[in-house]
């Protein structure tokens, strides 16, 4: 059995969740592509994200990119009670993304996760900074970092 069908329960767990908590994924068409336990991918087409240039808008790539961070954190989480929210982020544009959306994220340093699941054990609360970039055609296209909260529920 392939990696991917072995995760496709968790990638559609992910994407109804993201589809029913936050309106505007569904209205974007956001897909969760992937999880491998290392490296996270989410697309959403051009579509209904495009700006007056016909290339994506920038509110979209941000968009997505934060979805990215947030969902990465949710997967390596798995706690479903606990809230999860952007505490900061900065985002570079490099370049127009022309067609559909695709942004990666990869799981952090084990050391900054074990740092991280420590803190969130012991108090109920713990940060994470996180990267997504999104790329066309092998091209970086735009870069995010986010530092984002996860908070036990109560």
């Amino acid at each position: 059995m392939s990696e991917a069908s072995i995760n496709e329960p968790l990638l559609r767990e992910t994407e109804t969740f993201l589809h029913e908590q936050i309106p505007l994924t569904l209205a974007m068409g956001v897909m969760v592509e992937s999880w491998d336990g290392q490296q996270l991918v989410l697309q959403a087409p051009l579509a209904p994200n495009h700006n007056h240039l016909g290339t994506a808008f920038g509110g979209s790539l941000s968009a997505l990119a934060t979805l990215t961070g947030y969902c990465l954190l949710w997967l390596m989480l798995g706690d479903r009670q606990a809230h999860i929210v952007v505490r900061e982020s900065s985002i570079r544009y490099r370049s127009p993304v022309r067609g559909a959306l695709r942004a990666t994220g990869h799981r952090p340093a084990d050391q900054d996760m074990e740092a991280f699941q420590l803190k969130f054990t012991e108090t109920g609360r713990a940060s994470l900074t996180l990267k997504a970039v999104i790329e066309e055609a092998g091209k970086v296209c735009v870069e995010f970092e986010g530092s984002f909260v996860a908070m036990r529920e109560g």
